[in-house]
């Protein structure tokens, strides 16, 4: 799978599962009539998105994803390509998480309603790395893409030939 699709999967996984956890959060709140849920977790919501606007302001490759791109060894050949288990084996986390704190909207409104509040810093803060990566590799010619590796083994890349922009 390609390291910038990889990329752009996980700011919307991330970004899909704040927004499931904020609509099982309200709805669990609605349910129990909690009135005070809702306003907290918007304050935390909005904490959340700041936080996560500044930490990814910048145009640049992260300092993680710069490491993992000059860690890349090339090869000549394209590897496995199966992006569905790729995914899986990569957010495999996210998913558990969100379900873990979904499990909880109608006894424990609060419970998703904070949890929402994780994946929004972390979309908005990996929001731009797609575009770092994807400019590097219109830069040097090449494409990254993701090595098959244990889900519980940091994630390793591969660099490929490609063509060069100009």
């Amino acid at each position: 799978m390609a390291f910038v699709a990889f990329l752009k999967a996980t700011v919307l996984g991330c970004a899909g599962s704040a927004t499931l956890l904020g609509a099982l959060a309200l709805g669990g709140a609605a349910q129990s009539q909690d009135a005070k849920v809702i306003p907290i977790a918007a304050g935390w919501w909005l904490i959340a998105a700041m936080a996560g606007i500044f930490i990814g302001r910048k145009n640049d490759a992260s300092p993680a994803v710069a490491r993992l791109l000059s860690d890349a060894p090339t090869t000549p050949s394209l590897p496995d390509a199966r992006p569905a288990r790729m995914l899986l084996n990569r957010l495999w986390p996210l998913l558990l998480a969100t379900l873990g704190a979904g499990a909880f909207a109608f006894i424990a409104p609060q419970i998703p309603a904070m949890a929402a509040g994780f994946p929004v810093i972390w979309s908005l803060a990996w929001r731009r790395q797609e575009k770092a990566v994807q400019a590097i590799e219109e830069r040097d010619g090449v494409r990254f893409f993701l090595e098959k590796t244990s889900p519980f083994k940091p994630i390793k890349l591969v660099r490929t030939p490609w063509f060069r922009a100009g």
